[in-house]
């Protein structure tokens, strides 16, 4: 259910739009109304539904504090996004949960609500990304380098049978990976943007990635948001939406370590942050059966910090260290081929699949 939801949610909003529908972008006043009614409508249906609260605590958590930060800016498209994206969520685990009486009329008619809402912000959503467009073609500069790779997608040639494709994504550790000169001959895509938050990164996942029908896709990014304030629940939540987006188009996930940080940059990126992510990323992979990529064991030193020989900048590798971590990524690749190659133990219960929030 929260996996198809997400899937037609991303679709909807990174369709190709032909202009801003005036009558779809709301004013300031109209967001802040709009977010403070969603607010209450989750609080209300958390409590009338048994189970849902605590089901949902984290989330609705993460919830309020985006839409603390949408009013502060209410015409930030990436905020827009990750609300919508947890209102969606909220209303997967409400219809996920197990009941033996339908809900009372008057919580049926918050969840109709919630959903209209929803899909309001989800129409607003577009006419921002729409509005963008427009200044783009009057020669504004794309504000959030969401189309980076679009000329370059669109001469993209589909890969062949005998070259499996790969896609790394993420943030300017993956931007400034030189793919071709440390994996000679193999089909390795890289579609890092420097300074991109998971957001920004899930925003354009099915261009960037979906789109050039990969085998795998490899994600190292939460190391910006780290820096822009954003708490390790936000970035769990954005890894685990496209993890389910990479899955539902038959795209299987890998999930990499954020890298250590050293200098004045550790003083942001401190090593208890970066540790606190990783061990999230880690156990969900362990939940979910998929690939971690552990760079961290090999880049960080005995305080948490990166390796000075591996780094000139106090944040991303130099060749030194891309050529410590090109073998790690080679043998995850390799480990998702043998698990891709075995059939799946059909004993086994199924994976959860209700939202991985992060623990507290």
């Amino acid at each position: 259910m929260r996996r198809a939801f997400l899937v037609v949610l991303l679709f909807a909003h990174l369709a190709p739009a032909q202009g801003p529908p005036s009558n779809t972008l709301l004013t300031p006043a109209e967001t802040q109304t709009l977010a403070t009614r969603a607010l209450q409508l989750i609080e209300s249906v958390s409590a009338a539904v048994p189970g849902l609260a605590r089901a949902s605590d984290q989330l609705r958590t993460n919830t309020q504090a985006t839409a603390a930060a949408l009013g502060k800016a209410p015409r930030d498209p990436n905020l827009t996004l990750q609300f919508t994206h947890q209102i969606g969520a909220f209303l997967a685990v409400a219809d996920s949960m197990p009941r033996t009486d339908y809900f009372a009329p008057a919580t049926s008619q918050q969840l109709l609500e919630l959903r209209d809402a929803l899909q309001r912000l989800g129409r607003h959503f577009d006419s921002l990304l729409a509005s963008e467009r427009a200044d783009a073609r009057a020669g504004n500069a794309d504000p959030y380098n969401l189309n980076r790779y679009a000329v370059v997608n669109s001469k993209s040639t589909p890969p062949t049978p005998s070259q499996p494709r790969y896609v790394f994504m993420g943030d300017s550790a993956t931007d400034l990976w030189r793919l071709n000169e440390y994996f000679a001959g193999q089909d390795f895509v890289n579609r890092g943007i420097a300074g991109q938050t998971t957001n920004q990164i899930l925003a354009r996942f099915l261009a960037d990635v979906v789109a050039l029908r990969p085998v795998g896709v490899v994600v190292l990014a939460g190391s910006a948001d780290i820096a822009a304030g954003m708490t390790p629940s936000a970035i769990a939540d954005n890894l685990v939406m496209m993890g389910d987006v990479a899955r539902a188009h038959s795209v299987q996930p890998m999930f990499a370590s954020l890298l250590p940080a050293s200098g004045e940059a550790a003083k942001i990126r401190t090593p208890e942050a970066i540790q606190k992510v990783n061990s999230w990323i880690r156990d969900y992979c362990i939940r979910e059966n998929l690939i971690y990529i552990d760079y961290y064991s090999a880049m960080a030193d005995a305080k948490g910090m990166m390796k000075p020989e591996f780094t000139d900048d106090g944040v991303n590798p130099n060749s030194r260290g891309y050529r410590v971590m090109a073998p790690i990524a080679l043998d995850a690749i390799e480990r998702l081929r043998i698990l891709m190659a075995t059939p799946e133990d059909a004993s086994k219960p199924p994976r959860r699949r209700m939202p991985l929030l992060f623990a507290r």
